[in-house]
């Protein structure tokens, strides 16, 4: 229960003012508002911040609107006003970022149900274009021209897209907002017009029937935006007479569809952190009878394929932390008729497979780093791949159709751009289909990439990956980027980016920290970094600065620090545990009001993450989450300089905590740091929406700590 001292909100907030040369900040209003939970008391000076959607969408906005607005302008405005001597050095940046990008480019074609598919990108565009070629002819056509769609919108995204099994109608989800609300529209590609048939509130993500007749889609909760229920559209009726399928009642869960190797069964998986469901429905049935694969049991994660009469199954059960493969009879998929396939090892953590005919690849990762193993289902013989860099990321890519003896991959690495490969299984050879072209006289033989390993308090060792020029001084006069995102398991891989290359040619290192929270070092990694490990996460972090600084890659006068959304949680923690170690501090889109927002349950992504965070309405999580929660954390010490990004229409981490947490910043920190927010009125947690739009941000960003350094060109 939340109680409220009072609700009287100013009629003009305080903005940006100009004392002499002197530009202010914006000063935000105080009001104590009371936030309760099983007996406990916060009181939030802040709080008054929070808009719902309705009131941002008014025709007429209300007082509190109105106040909000106004200070999230002035928060703007006094970014621009402290930036403003890095306009000139910003464009400049950004004309680079944009000038290695090959305007003029397009994917690897990828065969799937006769048709050869494809992405381009045109000179002056920000958004990509579908195309699609019927195999053996040279009929191309247009399937969905996103830059049309985009015309009039601040932001445009197309979430998902499936084209229907006899080839001729698109289903795709669009969305103008940037709230992960897409609208299903479906498009006949005999004829190049719209269906009438709409369906507003959905993940975007169609699934079709075999009869190419019906599909599937999920629909959202419309506050929390949980992906709750399944529904069934038959072509040429009206959304109001859908058929519910799959209701997903169980708050902490969420819903996604799929489609196995086989085309034969779509699937429903409901899951969560710590557990998983899977259901079935026959594609050639879709009026059949939903049926569960394997009852959800708390702590059992599965997933599953299909081909060729068999199911396979990547599951945790019976203590296979990192995973195992179990197969089945696709007429008793019960745990009790599962056998093994690839058993479980403790130090290799199995993270995804591909089916084909004749072979079976598992993605498995091996002292952080990831490996594609080929298994013949003749024999039993198997391979790897061999990559022969040091640090690298590869993976599994669009591989549609199982009697082949090819597989695609993706591959790249810290000084190697994106590439896709063919590997041809049977005999083992590989040929590059392509690697992308990156513009203004990028060479990879003029940087170099190494795997550290610093020590954690408790004595783990941490994998960083680190890339710089050569030339680069070893000797702590440097400047680095040290990032890192540690949250949900999710590994940060050492991948190419081309815009790293306008740091690095500055006398920048970039590092990754691969932190505990990932799974880098497989799924204890992240176990030991969540719930009441969490703070592992945040010294891992701090160990890892300390590490590059004792080892004289850099200073602390020299280091920043850089995450976001749950790195930006990352990012808030480590300036109020070891604010001395950084220069300066990038938290994009940061999940910083832990606690507040984990009691909330009307909070897009709150109720399906206590098992992340933990569930403060109990007194163990509260104390913990409050331990290191940034916002709550905040305190009268010196701070690093720091920039914060955010977007209004954010659906994951919501404006109001980073501009809460600024604003607390402001009124306790004892330094003269700049501290600046950006806030894009317009998008959400990715930000801008085209492909050129959004690299304005990553100038932003890097003029921000590039001036730091005092680096003006």
């Amino acid at each position: 229960m939340r109680k409220n001292l009072f609700l009287l909100f100013a009629a003009t907030m305080l903005i940006t003012v100009s004392c002499g040369k002197k530009t202010q900040p914006p000063v935000a209003e105080k009001i104590p508002y009371v936030i309760e939970s099983n007996g406990n008391e916060r009181t939030d000076n802040y709080f008054w911040m929070r808009l719902t959607d309705e009131q941002k969408n008014a025709a007429t906005p209300d007082s509190q609107t109105v106040n909000v607005l106004a200070y999230l302008n002035a928060e703007n405005d006094y970014a621009k006003a402290i930036m403003k001597h890095t306009e000139k050095f910003r464009e400049k940046i950004f004309e680079e970022l944009k000038g290695r990008i090959k305007e003029d480019d397009e994917t690897v074609p990828y065969l799937d149900n006769g048709y050869l598919y494809q992405t381009r990108y045109f000179e002056g565009k920000e958004y990509p274009v579908l195309y699609r070629t019927k195999e053996g002819t040279d009929s191309e056509e247009v399937m969905l021209d996103v830059n049309q769609l985009a015309e009039g919108h601040d932001f445009t995204s197309v979430g998902g897209g499936s084209v229907s099994p006899d080839n001729s109608h698109f289903a795709y989800g669009l969305d103008h907002i940037s709230r992960r609300r897409y609208t299903i529209f479906v498009k006949d590609l005999n004829t190049g017009g719209l269906l009438a048939d709409t369906i507003a509130n959905t993940t975007g993500q169609p699934v079709w029937a075999a009869d190419s007749k019906a599909f599937f889609y999920v629909l959202k909760d419309w506050e929390t935006l949980r992906a709750a229920t399944v529904m069934k559209h038959v072509i040429g009726t009206p959304a109001s007479e859908d058929k519910v399928v799959f209701d997903e009642t169980d708050e902490t869960f969420s819903v996604h569809l799929g489609l196995t190797k086989s085309r034969e069964y779509i699937t429903i998986t409901s899951d969560q952190t710590l557990t998983t469901e899977v259901r079935l429905i026959k594609a050639a049935d879709p009026e059949s009878r939903v049926k569960i694969f394997e009852p959800r049991k708390v702590d059992h994660l599965y997933s599953v394929d299909h081909l060729n009469g068999k199911f396979y199954i990547m599951t945790n059960a019976d203590g296979a932390e990192n995973f195992r493969l179990m197969s089945c009879p696709e007429d008793k998929t019960g745990m009790t008729n599962w056998t093994e396939v690839i058993p479980y090892r403790s130090d290799v953590l199995l993270e995804n497979f591909e089916l084909f005919d004749n072979y079976l690849v598992v993605d498995e990762r091996i002292k952080g780093l990831t490996n594609l193993r080929v298994i013949s289902l003749a024999d039993g013989t198997e391979h790897f791949l061999d990559f022969g860099e040091e640090t690298y990321t590869a993976g599994i890519s669009v591989n549609r159709n199982a009697n082949t003896t090819l597989l695609r991959y993706s591959y790249s690495s810290l000084t190697t751009p994106n590439s896709v490969f063919d590997y041809d299984m049977a005999v083992r050879t590989k040929t590059l289909l392509k690697q992308d072209t990156v513009l203004g006289g990028f060479d990879k033989d003029n940087y170099e990439s190494k795997r550290l390993w610093a020590t954690a308090g408790d004595g783990t060792q941490v994998p960083i990956s680190l890339v710089y020029r050569k030339g680069y001084v070893h000797d702590g006069t440097a400047p680095m980027l040290l990032y890192a995102y540690g949250s949900y398991g999710s590994s940060t891989d050492p991948s190419f980016r081309s815009s790293i290359i306008s740091l690095l040619d500055r006398g920048f290192a970039y590092a990754i920290a691969h932190i505990r929270g990932g799974s880098e070092m497989g799924r204890q990694w992240y176990l030991d970094g969540k719930l009441l490990n969490k703070m592992n996460t945040f010294t891992d972090f701090n160990d890892c600065a300390q590490f590059l600084i004792d080892e004289k890659y850099t200073a602390p006068e020299h280091l920043y620090a850089m995450g976001g959304s749950a790195g930006g949680l990352l990012m808030g923690a480590i300036v109020n545990l070891q604010p001395q170690l950084y220069h300066g501090v990038i938290a994009a889109v940061p999940f910083v009001d832990v606690v507040s927002t984990m009691l909330d349950a009307t909070i897009p992504l709150t109720t399906f993450e206590w098992d992340e965070w933990g569930d403060p309405r109990k007194q163990e999580y509260y104390d913990y989450m409050l331990s290191y929660s940034p916002y709550d954390q905040v305190k009268a010490q010196d701070y690093p300089n720091m920039l914060v990004t955010t977007g209004l229409w954010d659906s994951q981490v919501q404006y109001w905590e980073p501009s809460k947490w600024v604003a607390k910043l402001r009124d306790m920190k004892t330094d003269d740091n700049i501290l600046i927010m950006d806030v894009n009125m317009s998008a959400g947690h990715g930000g801008a929406s085209g492909r050129f739009e959004r690299l304005k941000t990553t100038a932003l960003e890097y003029a921000f700590i590039l001036d730091l350094e005092g680096i003006k060109k």
